[in-house]
C-alpha cells in the first residue's frame, strides 16, 4: 500500500498544533485550521505493502479500520473513496481522529524499527476534507420496521448503536441525563481537544437521519426502565463508567478537592452557556493547582487550568517516569509504554518553565486552615519492590496549593440504573453483559461500552456500540 519505496524515502512527521503561546489564549482546538494535502499524501506514502497489517490486528484499531486502503488512497489522491472506506467500519472518524491516542500506530508494522506511520493524522484529514467537501449528509432511510429501541447514554456508544439500528430501519430515541447530547465527548473531553461544533454537527446529522435525542431525562430517577420496556421494544444502555476513583485521605473534604470530571464538565458548560471559563470556586485563576493522576483527563486538567489563568500548576504521578523508548518487557506490537509529551504537557513547560510532572509520588492527605480551605497536599516519594508500593522515609514534603484535581480514573458505572433495571453486576461493578453477546440478565436490555467494560477509549466504545447494535437488530428479527 501507498508508495512501496515510501518508508525508505520519507521521514514520519506529524501535522503540527497551533503554537503553544497563540492556542492557550483561548478555547478553540488545538489543531491547525486546515490540513496539508500534499504532506498528508506523502505520510500517508510511508504506508508499506506489510502483508499482514497488524494496525488492523487485535493490538491495533478495535474497529478494525481499513487503514491500508486508506492511506494508498490518500497517497493516490481519491480523498472521496478514501472517506467511504474510513466511515465502512467507524462512524465518527471526526472524534477518534482528535482524541483517540492510536494504538494503530503503536501496531504499525513500520514502527518494529522505524516511526510509524501518521495513521491518526491521515484519518482526521479525510474525514474534515469530507466535510469541507459537502460529501458526509444525512443517511436516507428507506424502509422502517415499526420496531423502537431505547438507548440511554449519549455518548460514543449509545451514538454508534443508534446510528446502526436507524440505518437498518428501526425507531431510535437516545436519553441523556445532561442537558445537550454526546456525553463524554460533550462535557469529558474539553472543547480545545474536540470542538463541541464538531459533535453538534455529527449529532444533528444523526436526528436529520431520523434519530430522537431526549436530553434532560434521568432514566433511573426521572423515568423507570419498567416504563422504557413498556414502551419500546428493546433498551440499550450505554451510560458509561462514571462513577470516578476517589482518594481516601485525611482532609479530604477540604473545600478545594474536587473530581476532576466535576472541573472540567463545568468549564465547558460555562463555555457553551456563556461564553466564559467557569468563575466558580472551581476555577483556577491565580490558583497553585495540583492534578492527581495522570492519562488524557489529567492532561485536560492541566490545560484547562492554564487557560483559566493558574498560578502553577504540578501533575503528580504515583508511577515512576516511563523509558523513551520501550523496554525489553513491551515489545511490538503491544501499545508502547514510553514517555510522551502531550498538549497540556507541553503549554506548561512553555508557560511555567518546566514538565508539570512529579513522578513516585503519592498524596499522603490533604492540608486545611481553620475554615476548611485546602492550604498544602502532604505527600512521600514511592517506589516499588517485587510490584509491592514502599514508601521512601525522609522524603514527606509539603506542597502549596488551593486547588487539587483527581484525576485516577473510574471504577464502574453509577449503579442506581441497574437497581431500577434489576440487572446482575460483574465483579468489577459493571453492568454484567457478555462481551460479544451485550445481553444483560434482563430480557430485551443490552449494555456496551465503558459501562460493560470498563474504563476504555472512544475508539473502543465506538467498536461495541456497533456490536450491540447488530446483536439488538438480531433479538428484533427473530
Amino acid at each position: 500500500m501507498g508508495k512501496a519505496t515510501g518508508f525508505i524515502e520519507f521521514d514520519r512527521k506529524t501535522e503540527e498544533y497551533r503554537s503553544v503561546k497563540v492556542r492557550i489564549q483561548d478555547y478553540n482546538e488545538i489543531f491547525s485550521a486546515t490540513h496539508d494535502t500534499s504532506h498528508l499524501q506523502t505520510q500517508g506514502s510511508r504506508c508499506m505493502d506489510c502483508g499482514v497489517p497488524f494496525c488492523q490486528s487485535d493490538n491495533g484499531c478495535p474497529v478494525d479500520n481499513l487503514i491500508p486502503e486508506w492511506n494508498d488512497l490518500v497517497y493516490n489522491n481519491k480523498w472521496k473513496e478514501a472517506l467511504v472506506r474510513l466511515h465502512k467500519t467507524n462512524n465518527f472518524p471526526e472524534f477518534t481522529g482528535r482524541v483517540c491516542p492510536a494504538p494503530c500506530e503503536g501496531s504499525c508494522v513500520l514502527g518494529m524499527n522505524n516511526p510509524a506511520v501518521t495513521i491518526k493524522n491521515i484519518e482526521m484529514g479525510i474525514v474534515d476534507r469530507g466535510f469541507d467537501e459537502g460529501w458526509v449528509s444525512p443517511y436516507s432511510v428507506e424502509y422502517r420496521t415499526g420496531k423502537k429501541i431505547a438507548i440511554v447514554g449519549s455518548g460514543p456508544a449509545g451514538l454508534a448503536a443508534a446510528d446502526e439500528l436507524n440505518k437498518v430501519g428501526h425507531n431510535v430515541s437516545v436519553f441523556e441525563r445532561e442537558d445537550r447530547i454526546g456525553g463524554l465527548l460533550m462535557y469529558g473531553i474539553p472543547n480545545m481537544k474536540l470542538g463541541k461544533d464538531i459533535v453538534d454537527r455529527r449529532v444533528n446529522l444523526l436526528q436529520e437521519s431520523g434519530i430522537k435525542f431526549i436530553t434532560n431525562v434521568n432514566v433511573g430517577k426521572d423515568i423507570t426502565t419498567s416504563k422504557l420496556q413498556d414502551d419500546f421494544d428493546a433498551i440499550i444502555f450505554t451510560t458509561g463508567a462514571t462513577s470516578a476513583r476517589d482518594l481516601t485521605v485525611d482532609g479530604r473534604d477540604a473545600k478545594g478537592v474536587y473530581l476532576a470530571m466535576e472541573y472540567l464538565t463545568n468549564n465547558t458548560k460555562s463555555l457553551l452557556d456563556s461564553g466564559q471559563p467557569d468563575q466558580s470556586e472551581l476555577s483556577a485563576k491565580g490558583k497553585d493547582v495540583i492534578v492527581i493522576g495522570g492519562g488524557d483527563t489529567g492532561t485536560d486538567c492541566i490545560g484547562t487550568a492554564i487557560r483559566q489563568g493558574a498560578k502553577s500548576v504540578v501533575n503528580f504521578e504515583l508511577m515512576e517516569k516511563p523509558p523513551i523508548e520501550r523496554a525489553d518487557n513491551n515489545p511490538w506490537p503491544l501499545w508502547p509504554l514510553i514517555f510522551r509529551v502531550d498538549y497540556g504537557h507541553a503549554e506548561a513547560n512553555e508557560v511555567f518553565g518546566q514538565d508539570p510532572r512529579q513522578y513516585s509520588l503519592m498524596t499522603k492527605s490533604f492540608i486545611k486552615d481553620e475554615n476548611g480551605n485546602l492550604t498544602g497536599i502532604k505527600t512521600v516519594n514511592v517506589g516499588f519492590n517485587d510490584g509491592k508500593l514502599i514508601e521512601i522515609g525522609g522524603s514527606e514534603k509539603i506542597w502549596n496549593t488551593q486547588l487539587a484535581l483527581l484525576s485516577m480514573g473510574f471504577v464502574s458505572p453509577e449503579h442506581y440504573l441497574s437497581d431500577d433495571a434489576n440487572i446482575d453486576l460483574d465483579d468489577r461493578g459493571n453492568y454484567n453483559a457478555p462481551y460479544g453477546n451485550y445481553s444483560t440478565s434482563e430480557h430485551g436490555i443490552f449494555a456496551a461500552g465503558d459501562c460493560r467494560r470498563g474504563q476504555s477509549l472512544v475508539v473502543w466504545a465506538i467498536h461495541e456500540g456497533r456490536a450491540v447494535a447488530n446483536k439488538v437488530n438480531s433479538f428484533l428479527s427473530k
